[in-house]
């Protein structure tokens, strides 16, 4: 989400929306540098500013004030002019020695001597993920960890985190009680892995990584998979969504496998029904790692219906995407639904997949390979992908999906939901439903025009109810 500016008080903070990814920048229209970080989970107030040493701009600083929920928006504005004011001063506001004048500044800015965190971050930015071709959203991950989560240390030389690693650990101590367990270890492995890379430039750097100092919080794997008995019920659940769209994204995420983030994306011209593959041009890990997935008929049509009804809702936003959507960039951009009404979905639904892939009989090593995965072992680089993909993986990819369907029983011609979506003349029906809306709203437009005008047509009418008595 971009930037936006407007004059900051507790109301128009209140009222910021929650971005649906990484975090975006409220900036105050009255005091310059003077603004509110909004993430998914805390609105932070924060000041920016010039750090100036002997009159010369030395470095570009961030510094938090505190949280948007717990302190007024008048306190906040007062702290960050006191600030502002330190920094133009030379003076960082909560630095550890008291306020110096310029010339000392300059003095023990020499003294602590180093590549600073924002420096190390731009550099591993720019010559390790760019250059590897890293996905954006990877990218985007380590600069929230870091220009979010580290802000107050992005002027800090790296060095100074080594001579005091406690410094790192008490960092790691408060983001699991704030943020919690995972966002913590998160954030410190992009820490460690910006420090290593930095001491390949910079060997003034001890060799001892400060997040060494971190006691790990533990992380279990997420056991969310469906099993074959679940089926019924999910696929009840997903026929009561009424956005379509959204409906056939779920299956085919479930189909297929696929990380939904790299799903969401999928274009027409990445679908090849001569060949029968969808191409992921962007998966976790960047280009370098685009693959095809073998489509299996359940999902050929699951990928035709999901065409269909985006030229229907989206007709601009169809032409480029498979899954359109009303957002900014034109595709779905957030998969949650509520578990109320949708139990599993996203990463659930891959999990099930590997899960329901086991129970179709298919093998470990084949698995990995339709779901992109690397394969361990000195002989994974004697296996070409692409000549399993007409047969071999194909003819596996239709086994998950034939026992995905077949664990549904005779729901499809019995449950009334899943006989309506996936039931015999659904596409039929489904147009001819969407046609009758459309021309009943014109028909409305119609009406409204003859009120104005004392004329009409009863045109748009007429060919509802005749498509009416057709259905």
């Amino acid at each position: 989400m971009a930037d936006i500016r407007l004059l900051l008080n507790d109301k128009a903070i209140a009222r910021l929306p929650v971005p649906e990814s990484g975090w975006y920048l409220a900036r105050d229209t009255q005091l310059k540098g003077f603004f509110v970080v909004v993430g998914k989970r805390k609105k932070t107030f924060t000041v920016q500013g010039d750090l100036r040493r002997a009159g010369k701009r030395a470095s570009t600083i961030r510094v938090s004030i505190g949280d948007a929920t717990e302190m007024s928006t008048r306190t906040a504005r007062g702290m960050a002019r006191d600030y502002l004011l330190q920094i133009s001063r030379g003076q960082h506001p909560k630095g550890a020695s008291p306020a110096v004048d310029a010339s000392k500044a300059e003095e023990q800015s020499s003294a602590v001597e180093g590549v600073t965190l924002q420096a190390a971050w731009e550099r591993y930015r720019d010559a390790h993920m760019v250059r590897k071709g890293r996905s954006e959203s990877t990218i985007e991950s380590y600069r929230d960890h870091v220009e979010r989560i580290f802000v107050d240390w992005l002027d800090m030389p790296l060095k100074q985190l080594t001579d005091d690693p406690a410094q790192v650990a008490t960092k790691h101590d408060l983001l699991t009680r704030e943020n919690g367990p995972y966002i913590a270890n998160g954030s410190m492995r992009t820490l460690r892995a910006i420090y290593n890379h930095a001491r390949k430039t910079n060997r003034e750097l001890p060799p001892d990584n400060p997040v060494d100092a971190v006691d790990w919080n533990e992380e279990k794997r997420r056991n969310t998979a469906m099993g074959a008995s679940d089926l019924k019920t999910w696929f009840t659940q997903l026929a009561a969504i009424d956005n379509p769209i959204r409906r056939e994204f779920h299956l085919m995420t479930l189909l297929s496998g696929s990380r939904p983030s790299a799903l969401m994306e999928v274009k027409p011209e990445h679908i090849n029904l001569r060949l029968r593959i969808l191409h992921i041009p962007k998966p976790k890990g960047g280009s370098k790692r685009a693959f095809d997935i073998p489509l299996s008929r359940e999902m050929i049509l699951c990928l035709m219906r999901a065409l269909r009804f985006g030229r229907m809702m989206y007709p601009k936003e169809a032409a480029e995407w498979v899954f359109p959507a009303a957002s900014a960039v034109g595709h779905l951009m957030e998969q949650k639904e509520d578990r109320r009404e949708l139990s599993k979905w996203g990463n659930d639904l891959r999990q099930s997949y590997r899960t329901l892939a086991a129970m179709a009989g298919v093998s470990e090593f084949d698995a990995r390979l339709l779901m992109n995965h690397a394969i361990p072992g000195v002989n994974a680089g004697y296996i070409t992908r692409h000549k399993l993909l007409d047969d071999h993986l194909r003819s596996q990819q239709q086994a998950i999906s034939r026992a995905i369907f077949a664990a549904l029983g005779d729901a499809l011609t019995k449950n009334g939901p899943i006989r309506s979506w996936l039931g015999r003349g659904y596409g039929r029906r489904t147009i001819i439903q969407a046609t009758i809306d459309t021309l009943s709203r014109c028909a409305a437009r119609s009406i409204s025009d003859r009120t104005l005008t004392g004329k009409g047509n009863n045109r748009y009418q007429s060919d509802a109810d005749s498509l009416s008595g057709s259905n």
